[in-house]
């Protein structure tokens, strides 16, 4: 029996703890897994490509009685990236960012000086290969690849607390809107490398790259989800959020699956493995060097953790989908380009993947 000296037992206190949503677990296990699940896409689009060609055509949907409404399914995916990128941003965070916009012009610089830093040294080395066109085909997949603006995708990865999401929905909406000016000026300044039958073929794909898909492919989503975000009651959109990250994540492995589908079928029904290689490295070397650039610059200017992670993935991933269109329709004589193209898109989310890593493990330790 205890004493008035001896304390009897402490019994600690009963802690509350809020209920986990069903869609929590899912999340995390594949945000822990992105760089898999998108090495699983890409190997679902050559072995089953058929799904994703039938999903990348335009599809009439009727509405009523005379109405016929075109559905693209890759625009319907990224919108919902855009979207939940926006709904789980913070609109104050959103009005700091500008009104103090130095990150965001930080990661736009990173982001445009990249081509123009690492093309010129690929350019000179494919010119040693024993390609007949002088690598300028593979030159210019590659710089009209890294020339489009910041990747939506990357808003998917630094989503769960990892990067800054303000800044990186920030620098998606921005280089987006401004690049009908930067990709004709990007292409411009890097055609003097390129044979004159590429130089003018890249040339006149850039000015034809319009704002269209600008204003309803990024900056409508975007503004719907911050609209959302606005109105809706602080309860809902806590109970929304982690469904719709989930949502925003499939929609993202999907729309990968759907751009693969397009070009990795005609290539294993003809494989030209000399070809996949060239590509394959050409895509390595300028994919790591983007990633470097960024990760150089952000230790240079020591930018806080968060922000740094959000800026280094701003200047590794650029869009690679929009890339692909413009080649397929400037170039259609020449599939091959395709190839560095797919091997960038695929590299950059492995970069990314272990970008995030390192930025987890340095949280955790």
């Amino acid at each position: 029996m205890p004493t008035a000296t001896e304390p009897g037992p402490v019994h600690p206190a009963p802690v509350d703890s809020a209920p986990v949503h069903p869609a929590s677990r899912p999340l995390e296990f594949l945000r822990r897994r992105l760089g898999w699940a998108s090495c699983a896409a890409y190997a679902a689009a050559a072995v089953l490509p058929a799904p994703g060609l039938w999903l990348r055509h335009i599809h009439g949907l009727t509405v009523g009685a005379d109405l016929r409404v075109g559905v693209n399914t890759t625009q319907i995916l990224l919108a919902s990236v855009l979207f939940t990128a926006a709904l789980r941003s913070c609109p104050n965070a959103l009005a700091r960012m500008l009104r103090s916009p130095r990150i965001l012009l930080v990661g736009l610089g990173l982001h445009l000086t990249a081509p123009l830093l690492i093309i010129p040294g690929i350019a000179l080395a494919l010119r040693c290969s024993p390609d007949a066109d002088g690598g300028s085909g593979m030159t210019a997949a590659m710089i009209l690849t890294v020339a489009m603006p910041v990747a939506a995708g990357a808003t998917v990865w630094s989503g769960g607390g990892r990067g800054d999401e303000p800044t990186i929905l920030g620098l998606v909406i921005v280089s987006t809107l401004i690049s009908p000016l930067t990709v004709p000026a990007t292409v411009g300044a890097l055609t003097p490398l390129l044979s004159t039958e590429y130089a003018h073929t890249l040339s006149a794909a850039a000015r034809g790259a319009g704002s269209g898909f600008a204003l309803t492919g990024v900056l409508l989503p975007c503004a719907v989800g911050i609209a959302c975000r606005l109105v809706l009651p602080g309860s809902v959109t806590r109970a929304v959020l982690p469904t719709a990250a989930l949502g925003a994540v499939l929609a993202s492995l999907a729309l990968t699956y759907v751009n693969a589908s397009g070009a990795i079928g005609q290539f294993l029904t003809h494989p030209r493995p000399l070809l996949l290689a060239a590509g394959a490295c050409t895509a390595a070397a300028v994919c790591g060097l983007s990633f470097a650039w960024g990760r150089l610059a952000v230790h240079a200017l020591r930018l806080e953790t968060r922000a740094g992670t959000s800026v280094t993935l701003a200047c590794g991933m650029s869009n690679s989908s929009a890339g692909a269109v413009l080649i397929t329709t400037a170039m259609p004589d020449r599939p091959q380009l395709l190839l560095p193209v797919l091997a960038y898109s695929l590299l950059q989310k492995l970069a990314a993947n272990r970008v995030m890593r390192a930025r987890t493990t340095r949280a955790a330790a």
